[in-house]
C-alpha cells in the first residue's frame, strides 16, 4: 500500500513588497506580492522618534530614497526597514 500526501496544500505564501511609491510627502502606496495595496502616512511614526537615524528621515529627500530589497521596504541599507507584516496590516 502507497499513501501519498500532497504537503502543497500546507504551504503558505510569503508575503513580500513588489512595488512602492511616493503618493505625497510621506505617504507610500505599497504593492504586496498577493495583489494587495496599502497607502501608509510614515510621518506620525517619524514625528515620533527621537533618535537622529531615524528623524533625519523628516527631510524628503532622504525619505524618498528607498528601494525594495528582498521584498522589504529598505532605507539606506537596513538602516530604517519595517516588518514586511506590519506594512501589510497598516501599521507603524
Amino acid at each position: 500500500m502507497k499513501i501519498l500526501v500532497d504537503y502543497r496544500e500546507n504551504e503558505t505564501e510569503v508575503i513580500k513588497v513588489i512595488s512602492a511609491k511616493i503618493i505625497s510627502e510621506f505617504l507610500i502606496e505599497i504593492e504586496f506580492n498577493d495583489g494587495v495595496k496599502r497607502v501608509l502616512d510614515f510621518k506620525p511614526f517619524l514625528l515620533k522618534s527621537l533618535h537622529p537615524s531615524i528623524s533625519k528621515y523628516l527631510n524628503h529627500q532622504v525619505f524618498e530614497r528607498f528601494e525594495i530589497t528582498d521584498g522589504n521596504l529598505n532605507w539606506n541599507d537596513y538602516e530604517l526597514i519595517f516588518p514586511v507584516w506590519d506594512l501589510y496590516k497598516g501599521e507603524l
